[in-house]
This record gives structure tokens, C-alpha cells and sequence, in this order.
């Protein structure tokens, strides 16, 4: 008859209602990768520490309906870079061979839109021991001399670590004792960078001449080993000292080898000779031979300074620089300047006349300037002045002025630079000087080219023209707005013929460019500009671009395609399409925002453009209208989905919401596919039976005959009359079931094979094993272990610990109890938690038992465990009763830790474990009617609880 009601009231309706639960993010950030520590420091804040190299993976637990987004982020480390420089969307963060400078808070930002983000953050300390670097020096004044007696030598050993470094100084195999000997001194020096241990050597002794080591240690922190570093003190110790083969200087030319050498003049131990550059690394191409440096062929890429640095860890290293400079010279241009005293534009004869010639070369002092007239060099007079550095324009500029001008001085004047004895060619420029060769530039935009308009992506060419001008010099074009660059990202570009070209014109190109005539390689008088206006034309920029409209069939649906910009602003066509076929309408009006309203029926569901077009182009709005349901909406936090079935089966209970249920026609059911390795096992049609869904309100769906331990694949899609949403999938896995409390269950004597939902943490080092007198080894220990079940019967079942080989001391094994919902009840009045009793029996016999520890682990976004009852050592032959009150804060489970102890007489044993709701009594005997144990043996409930508890269920479904 029970089994009736059993069956009645679980075959009610497998899919069943529930209340609203949309519900912001909640967050937590659990460890589990290789960490040295998580622990709590004075200001709350979760410390991570991790030895570098090592693995960092952090996990972001989040609860929260819709299912919350995760974004890792982070700030500042030991450096300030930032995390990859971008953020990590992913519940789990994961960092191989983690590196110092990665250490610093991490965040974890949960967010489903609902309420406000949940932010949850860790500290990550990251471990590291560098091998120390020791130095010896002298005191100042002594710097000169050598190492030798009756001088002070300070021995530095510096160390980069974390945490902080303990030093221990040791002479040969002999710890150095400040305390016990007087020539000594250990002591931290200020300001100095890394962590520093000086070992001050007072007038040095003989036996102060020996090797001494500065061993570092973090104290085995996340298993670092020490490290250290041995110097040998002789009386011939000294500093090094070197000398360059070549000046402090060295100018070569483009093609030529160099030979750097460095010779090491003093210095004991050998010092050890490296070169380096700056700016940049050592050229490709350069060579280290010992304390040679070799470029061959050197460009003008390898100039820069470069150093060589002897070190042998005694005093300061010995350095010296090169300035290597490659001999260059490029760009000979010439201004012609008219008398500036007389504002002239033009020669004029009786007026004085300035010819300049300038050359952009390496060293630009080292240039030599000759200039000639008609092909004879030119030699400073009273008529013709010689400058070779002219003061009033650029530095290395030399000209060439004539004294008021003459018939006799309109010739052809040429300036060459060279550099003398080099090999790099001279560059020449001629300057023809009469009455018709020069004359001064017009600059003019041509008819039309005023406004250049283009379209967007396509090249342009802006024009400025020199229609008059002698010589004519070059133009220089830039933007008008001093804050805008030029497409190349310079501020302003030199054409030879004024015409500026741009490739690939972009709206940000839009603008003026102003034209400008260069002051040099012409008249070096006031600059002629023009301006020219480059218009740039691009297509419509619509609103939306994609808008996904859902709406019920038979309703009027209206899409607009707002126009944000377009240039030229004057639109040409706007034409609506549906599934790529025109739609026939009256042309709409221009001026006015697009908008299509039709109604929706099911032949018309569909793709929807928009094509709106200007003279530069065409854009389009999409939309995409269907009556098709939204996505449903999977809810991850059921407290307890699976329930245990026959054969190795469970069951889950499988819930969603359903998104904006009112925005489309009437959802009547759901399909349900469960897939395995992507393999069909369920396909399912579930039938709403006329009960809409309601926006935020779970439905739940049981899904039966699913194989322990397995997971599969779970997709789900809403149904209306005419239409089949998308499919969303999720998976769900086996996990031991909660045990609801009911005040009715009975004690568990594991009796049955399945000891009461009971399990192994597969985190220990061995397991519990389930035995009674009958099944016990023959050949166990004799002096441990009980020889009956508590009840004293030799059939009767107990759960011990074997303490015999191969289990050595401080071997754990743990027994987890089933999952506890403690949801469903309340706490008496004003308390916010339900107390539970836990009631159990323990047999300790032996004289090696180590400890039996009851843990209580709490369910909430992570496990907590505390210990909550606890004992260790001999207890005697007899089973003893052990209860204590439990006030979990949510979903619990009873965890019992067997610890092995010394040798093998150690056996442990537990039997008739208990929990129960309400606080223990002094006289709590498991066989008092009425308690309230909440684990499952063979009693069955009774009758009238069936009842009771079936037409509440009944109740709660018809006032719904």
C-alpha cells in the first residue's frame, strides 16, 4: 500500500513549477593548481602563494540565474604590466610557468546582467630564490692599493627573493659568529638594491685569506633549496683595470671592418670581458674573439656607443666607451637669399645676394664646403665672403655672400661637400645666377581642384602648381589643423612637383591640406601657401546594423533603419527586401526614416533589408523577424539534481526559464534530447498541458535511466503552433544526491552494501572498509580492532580503518556521509540555522591508535571544512558513544578522518552513525522512539507521513 502512494505522488508530473529566480551573480575564487599556501592575512584578503615556474590555476565558482559571465583581470605585480594585455573570459584562469613579475591581485568579475556584478579578488605571491651575486671591496681611501693585511675588505653578497632571504656566512666548511669572533662584522647596509648581507673583514688577518661561501635560504618555502656562492680571498686580490685599443672615438667609413679591443690590465681573479651597445643590441654581424669586438663591413646602422665591461667581482667593473660614428652624407640643398636688408624678392644689381649650400651628414662638423664660379674655386675678397658656418641658418650650413652685386657676378655657382680623406662621395650642387634664372615662385591650386571629393577606400591627388619661378623649389604640403599628421604619420611631406597622393582615403582623412613652397633649393624668400579641401564620401551609417525582432504571428511589426550619417547627405534610393526578393511598395519618401509595417504571419517569417544608398555607396539594415521562440535558459544551481535509481541508475532533475516567454505565440511544450559521445539516447516531446511559461519561473523536467558515473550531453528548444526554437545544450554529470531531513529515517549500522549513501573521498590516502566478525582477516592484529559490531552481534556490520602494511603513520582515510539540504527547513524562531545532532559509536583499541577526527564540510559556492569533534590514543576494549550539536549554514556533509599512527596496532572502527535535527539530549539512545535520524536504514515511513506529505503535494500543485 505504501508503495502505491510512493508511486502516485511521484508520477504526478515530471515537469513541475517553481518561483522566480533570476538572480544576480554570486562569486567565489577557489585554488587548484600547485600551491604552496592559500591562507588569510590580517586585512581579509586570500593569499595564493606559488613557487615560480610552477602552475597557477584559479577558479572563479559562480551561482547566479542567467548563467554569469566570467572575466579574469588584474592589476600591478611586482611589475607594472598588465595581464596579458587583455582580460580572460573563462570560469577557469590558468597560467603556466608562472613568472615574478605575474604575481599581484587577480580578479574575478561575475556579471548576467542581473543586479550588480560580483567581483571576488586573490592575492598570488610569487616564491623565488636567485642564485646571490658576492662582491669584495676596499675601504675608499684604499682603493689604489691591493688586498693585502692590515686593510678592511668588505665581502657584499646580494640576493633577489621572496619571501626574504636569511644569510649565513661561512668561512671554508666553518660558520662565521659575529659573537665569537672580533675581526669580524655582519650587517645590512642601507640603500642598496635586492636584499644585501655585508661581511666586514677587520684588519685582515692570515687566516682571513681563505674561501668564503654566502649561502641564502628562504626556509624551504614551496620546497626552494638554498643557494650560495664561494669566493676566494688571496693577498693578490685585486680590482680590474683595463685599456682600449682605440680613442675614445672612431670615425670610419660606410664598408670598412673595425677592430675594437679591450685589454684587461689588472684584475685578480681573471675578469671576464663583455661588450654591448647602445642604442639597441650588438649588430648581426659583429663578433666577440675574447676582449675583441669585430664589425665587419659596418653601415651607418651599426654607429652608436659601445662598451666593454670587465668584471671580477672585486670593487666596482671596469668600463670603458667607444663612440663608433659611420660617416654619412645625404640631401645637398641650396637657398638662394635676396638682400634681406632691403626685403627685396628678386636680384637686383647694387644689392647684396646670399648663396647657402647644406648637407645632412654624419659627423656634420667633419663636412668640408668648396664652392666654385664657373668651375673656379671661389676665395674669400671683397666682392665674394667665404662663410664656412653661416650663424643665421641651419648649424652646418655654409655660404657664400657677394658684396654688392655686379654684371661681373652673374655666373654659375657650384658648392661641393665632401668629407676630406674619406671615402664616402662628394655631393655637388650647381646655382645659375643672371637676370632671366631667377625669379620668385606663384603658387596656385588648378581650376577645380579647390574641393577634391572622393570616395571612401579609393586613392586622391591633391594639386598645387608652380606656374612661375626660378628655380623652383619644392612643395611641402601638411595639415592646416596643427594636431593632425599627414596619412604617412609625419607632419609634413615634401613633393618635387606639389602633387600629394593618398592611397586608400578614409573619412579621418577629411579636412584641409595646406601647400607651401620649401625654403630651400630656391629663393629663400616668404613662403607661397594655397589650400585645397579634400571631401571624403562614404555610404549611409545606419541603426541597427543586426536587430533580431521577435514577435507572435498576426501582429502588426514595425522596423525602422535610422540614418546616423552619410556624406554627401542627400540620400538616392532606399529599397526594403525580404529573403533577397525586392518587396513592391510605393517609392518612400527620402527625407523621412525608413520604416516597413506589415503583419507578421507564418509565410512572411524571414530575413528583412534595409538598403539604403547616396552617391558614394549603399548600406544596409538586417533584420531577422520571427515568431520563434527565444533560447531557454538552463538553471545551474538546482540544490540537488540527481536521484539514485536501480540497476546503477540515477536520475536528473533537469530546470530552465523560459527568456521573454510573452514576446512570440504561446510555447506548448519543449523537445529534450540527451545525447552520449554525440549519439542520440533520448528524444523526448515535453507537453506544457496548456500552462504557459511565465517570465523567471523554473520548470523542471526528471530525466531517467541515466548510467552511473556518466555524463552526457543534455539540448532543449521550445515549441509554439507553428514554430521550433534554437536548441541550447548543456551538460549535466553525476554527483552523490542531497538526503533530505525528514524526522522519520533510522540509524546506519551499514548493514547494507550501499552503507547508507555513504562514499570514499577520493582525495585520501586509503579508504574505510566495511566488516563484520565473520568477514574479518584471520590473520589481523590481535591486540586492536573490535571483535562484534556495537549491538555486540558477530553478524552486524561497522566501517574500520586497517592500520597494517602498508600504511605508515599519518595515513588518512576519509568516509564521507551523503549531501544534507538543509533548505527546506527553518531554524527555531529568531534563529537563522537549523541545529543538528550527530550521534555515532567508536571502538579505539590498541596501543599505536592515532586519531579519529568528524569533520563538518559545508556546500555553499565552495566546500568548507571544519573540525568539529576529535580523538586520539587508547580508549579502551569497549565501544564508547560520542554526540555533539552541528549548526550548518547550508547543504552539509559528516566526513569521519581515520589517521593511522605509529605502528600497526592501530586499528579504528565506527558503527550506528546518526544525525539528527534538533540539539542533542544527555539520554539519546538510538532505539528511543520519535528521534529524528536522517539516514536511511530498513524501516519504512509510515502510512499516514505517505498521506500527509501526498496531499500537500497535491494542494501545492491544484492552488498554483
Amino acid at each position: 500500500m505504501e508503495l502505491f502512494w510512493i508511486l502516485l505522488f511521484s508520477s504526478v508530473c515530471p515537469l513541475a513549477w517553481g518561483q522566480g529566480v533570476y538572480a544576480p551573480a554570486n562569486a567565489q575564487i577557489v585554488h587548484s593548481g600547485a600551491a604552496c599556501n592559500v591562507k588569510d592575512d590580517n586585512i581579509s584578503e586570500r593569499i595564493y602563494t606559488i613557487k615560480e615556474g610552477d602552475t597557477l590555476v584559479l577558479q572563479c565558482i559562480v551561482k547566479g540565474h542567467p548563467r554569469p559571465q566570467v572575466r579574469w583581470t588584474k592589476t600591478a605585480g611586482s611589475a607594472s604590466d598588465k595581464f596579458q594585455e587583455t582580460s580572460i573570459y573563462n570560469e577557469t584562469l590558468r597560467i603556466e610557468g608562472i613568472q615574478r613579475v605575474q604575481g599581484g591581485r587577480y580578479y574575478c568579475k561575475a556579471d548576467n546582467g542581473v543586479g550588480v556584478a560580483a567581483i571576488k579578488s586573490i592575492r598570488v605571491d610569487v616564491q623565488y630564490l636567485d642564485t646571490p651575486v658576492l662582491t669584495v671591496h676596499q675601504t675608499i681611501s684604499d682603493v689604489r692599493g691591493s688586498y693585502y693585511q692590515e686593510k678592511t675588505v668588505f665581502l657584499r653578497c646580494t640576493v633577489n627573493s621572496n619571501p626574504p632571504a636569511r644569510f649565513i656566512w661561512k668561512r671554508g666548511n666553518i660558520l662565521i659568529e659575529q659573537s665569537k669572533d672580533n675581526g669580524v662584522d655582519i650587517y645590512e647596509p642601507l640603500y642598496t638594491q635586492g636584499e644585501t648581507k655585508v661581511l666586514k673583514l677587520k684588519n685582515l688577518r692570515p687566516k682571513d685569506f681563505a674561501d668564503y661561501t654566502c649561502q641564502v635560504s628562504v626556509r624551504n618555502v614551496c620546497n626552494i633549496e638554498d643557494k650560495s656562492v664561494t669566493f676566494r680571498l688571496t693577498n693578490a686580490t685585486t680590482p680590474p683595470m683595463i685599456r682600449l685599443s682605440v680613442n675614445d672615438t672612431v670615425v670610419v667609413d660606410p664598408g670598412q671592418d673595425v677592430l675594437l679591443t679591450c685589454e684587461v690590465t689588472a684584475g685578480f681573479p681573471l675578469p671576464t670581458v663583455t661588450w654591448s651597445r647602445y642604442p639597441g643590441p650588438l649588430p648581426l654581424s659583429a663578433m666577440v674573439r675574447g676582449p675583441s669586438l669585430i664589425l665587419r663591413a659596418v653601415t651607418p646602422a651599426d654607429a652608436g656607443f659601445y662598451n666593454c665591461t670587465a668584471v671580477n667581482n672585486v670593487g666596482n667593473p671596469a668600463r670603458k666607451n667607444v663612440n663608433l660614428v659611420v660617416r654619412t652624407m645625404s640631401n645637398l640643398t641650396f637657398q638662394i637669399t635676396p638682400d634681406s636688408n632691403k626685403d627685396s624678392e628678386t636680384i637686383q644689381m647694387g644689392r647684396d645676394l646670399k648663396l647657402s649650400c647644406h648637407v645632412d651628414a654624419t659627423p656634420q662638423d667633419k663636412v668640408n664646403y668648396t664652392w666654385y664660379k664657373n668651375g673656379v674655386p671661389v676665395f674669400n675678397s671683397d666682392s665674394l665672403i667665404l662663410l664656412r658656418s653661416d650663424p643665421d641658418m641651419a648649424p652646418g650650413t655654409s655660404s657664400l655672400e657677394i658684396v654688392d652685386m655686379k654684371f661681373r657676378d652673374l655666373a654659375t655657382y657650384s658648392c661641393v661637400a665632401n668629407f676630406p680623406g674619406g671615402r664616402v662621395p662628394e655631393l655637388r650642387v650647381d646655382v645659375n645666377i643672371s637676370q632671366n634664372s631667377v625669379s620668385p615662385p606663384v603658387l596656385v591650386v588648378p581650376q577645380g581642384g579647390q574641393v577634391v571629393s572622393v570616395r571612401e577606400g579609393s586613392d586622391a591627388e591633391l594639386v598645387c602648381s608652380l606656374i612661375d619661378g626660378k628655380p623652383r623649389p619644392p612643395i611641402l604640403w601638411s595639415r592646416t589643423e596643427k594636431d593632425l599628421l599627414m596619412p604617412s604619420g609625419k607632419t609634413m611631406v615634401e613633393t618635387p612637383d606639389g602633387r600629394l597622393k593618398l592611397k586608400n582615403v578614409s573619412r579621418d582623412m577629411m579636412g584641409l591640406y595646406r601647400c607651401q613652397t620649401a625654403p630651400y633649393n630656391g629663393l629663400n624668400i616668404k613662403r607661397r601657401e594655397a589650400q585645397v579641401q579634400l571631401n571624403v564620401q562614404y555610404s549611409p551609417i545606419l541603426d541597427p546594423v543586426f536587430q533580431d525582432v521577435r514577435s507572435r504571428n498576426y501582429q502588426m511589426v514595425t522596423l525602422r533603419c535610422t540614418v546616423l550619417r552619410s556624406n554627401p547627405p542627400r540620400l538616392t534610393e532606399i529599397r526594403w527586401f525580404r529573403n533577397g526578393d525586392i518587396i513592391r511598395m510605393p517609392m518612400p519618401d527620402l527625407k523621412e526614416i525608413p520604416e516597413l509595417k506589415f503583419k507578421l504571419d507564418p509565410n512572411n517569417n524571414g530575413s528583412y533589408e534595409c538598403r539604403v544608398s547616396n552617391v558614394a555607396g549603399t548600406s544596409a539594415c538586417t533584420f531577422n523577424v520571427s515568431a520563434q521562440p527565444y533560447n531557454a535558459e538552463f538553471y545551474f544551481d538546482t540544490p540537488n539534481p540527481v536521484r539514485i535509481l536501480k540497476g546503477n541508475n540515477y536520475s536528473y532533475n533537469l530546470q530552465w526559464t523560459q527568456k521573454d516567454p510573452e514576446a512570440t505565440d504561446h510555447i506548448i511544450g519543449y523537445w529534450v534530447n540527451v545525447r552520449k559521445n554525440k549519439q542520440n539516447v533520448l528524444s523526448k516531446h515535453i507537453d506544457l498541458k496548456s500552462k504557459e511559461p511565465e517570465k523567471g519561473v523554473l520548470m523542471s523536467h526528471t530525466i531517467s535511466d541515466l548510467r552511473i558515473p556518466l555524463s552526457y550531453e543534455v539540448r532543449l528548444a521550445p515549441i509554439t503552433t507553428y514554430s521550433t526554437g534554437d536548441y541550447v545544450s548543456r551538460i549535466i554529470q553525476y554527483s552523490e544526491p542531497y538526503t533530505y531531513p525528514r524526522p522519520s529515517d533510522h540509524v546506519c549500522g551499514f548493514e547494507d552494501e550501499r552503507i547508507c549513501g555513504f562514499s570514499q573521498d577520493r582525495s585520501d590516502v586509503f579508504d574505510w572498509t566495511r566488516q563484520n566478525h565473520l568477514t574479518q582477516n584471520p590473520k589481523r592484529s590481535a591486540n586492536t580492532g573490535p571483535e562484534t559490531d556495537r549491538s555486540g552481534t558477530k553478524e552486524g556490520y561497522y566501517m574500520y580503518i586497517e592500520a597494517s602494511r602498508p600504511r605508515v603513520q599519518g595515513d588518512k582515510a576519509r568516509l564521507l556521509s551523503p549531501l544534507f539540504n538543509v533548505t527546506s527547513v527553518r531554524g527555531p524562531k529568531g534563529s537563522g540555522r537549523v541545529p543538528y545532532c550527530v550521534s555515532f559509536y567508536y571502538h579505539m583499541k590498541g596501543k599505536h591508535i592515532g586519531t579519529l577526527n568528524v569533520l563538518l564540510r559545508v556546500r555553499s559556492i565552495a566546500s568548507v571544512d571544519s573540525v568539529v569533534w576529535t580523538k586520539s590514543g587508547h580508549q579502551g576494549p569497549d565501544w564508547k558513544k560520542a554526540f555533539f550539536d552541528i549548526s550548518p549554514s547550508g547543504p552539509f556533509q559528516i566526513v569521519f578522518e581515520g589517521i593511522r599512527g605509529p605502528s600497526f596496532e592501530g586499528d579504528i572502527a565506527i558503527d550506528d552513525v546518526s544525525i539528527t535535527i534538533g540539539k542533542c539530549k544527555q539520554e539519546n539512545t538510538v532505539a528511543s522512539a520519535g528521534k529524528t535520524v536522517l539516514i536511511g536504514g530498513s524501516h519504512s515511513l509510515p502510512l499516514a507521513s505517505w498521506l500527509t506529505f501526498g496531499l500537500s503535494c497535491l494542494l501545492s500543485l491544484l492552488y498554483r
